[in-house]
């Protein structure tokens, strides 16, 4: 295993959720952390969570943007492992409602803005690190009716990690793939139903609960880690598969 202390590790959707929680393990894993969000206010606001700490370094970026992109990265310079945990709530109306406009911007979002970073990621990330993107349950589990579309994205990613892993060798490119996380995200898709939601869910999971940021983190941390770990999707779903 390696460590992180001294590494630089990007953070993309790491003002919140997830991608907060994978933040602040690599911090306490001993690495200095860029944390990249859409909104500088949110930045402002969610960064501090994390205390004082001159290991942190929170910049406004949008992953849909390629100029953008190329722009963080000039900015930030050399480092050594990317995770990105960014990311919108899917489309969820049933094929024959689809709104095309919202499945572009979606797929614009999650998957081009992934394309788009490994592609600008690779001109300073140094030569073995790592990139860690984020997948899903829907990929194995998708609700019906209605997610088609965010099945067929998160599946996807498995397959860019197959193909990147080969081309991007000795570089290592992995997908962290959660099931339920109890983080913002749901809030927006469920409203008040999300307490109903959670607790029905948690009574079918093999583990018996319903996953927290902090849950999730430790597969990033292995997936920068672990140097002989590529191209691998990693479950961390509490067994939310197995139902």
């Amino acid at each position: 295993m390696a460590t992180l202390v001294g590494k630089k590790v990007i953070v993309i959707g790491g003002s919140s959720g997830i991608g907060l929680g994978g933040a602040s393990a690599a911090l306490e894993h001993g690495a200095d952390v860029v944390i990249v969000g859409r909104s500088q206010k949110k930045l402002d606001t969610e960064v501090p969570v994390l205390g004082e700490n001159a290991r942190v370094r929170p910049i406004a970026g949008d992953m849909t943007n390629e100029a953008d992109i190329a722009r963080l990265f000039d900015q930030i310079g050399t480092f050594d492992h990317l995770v990105s945990t960014a990311g919108t709530p899917p489309p969820g109306d049933p094929i024959e409602r689809t709104d095309i406009d919202i499945v572009h911007s979606f797929i614009d979002n999650k998957l081009i803005g992934a394309l788009l970073v490994a592609k600008h990621a690779v001109r300073t990330l140094k030569r073995g690190g790592s990139m860690t993107f984020t997948s899903g349950i829907n990929k194995d589990k998708p609700p019906v009716p209605g997610r088609a579309v965010v099945a067929a994205i998160a599946g996807s990613f498995g397959y860019l990690a197959h193909a990147l892993s080969l081309e991007l060798a000795p570089t290592r490119v992995n997908i962290i793939s959660p099931g339920w996380v109890d983080m913002p995200m749901f809030d927006e898709l469920a409203g008040s139903a999300k307490a109903g939601y959670f607790e029905s869910m948690a009574a079918r999971l093999p583990i018996g609960k319903i996953a927290t940021p902090a849950d999730v983190a430790p597969a990033y941390i292995y997936a920068m880690e672990s140097e002989f770990t590529t191209g691998q999707t990693l479950n961390i779903d509490g067994g939310q598969s197995l139902i």
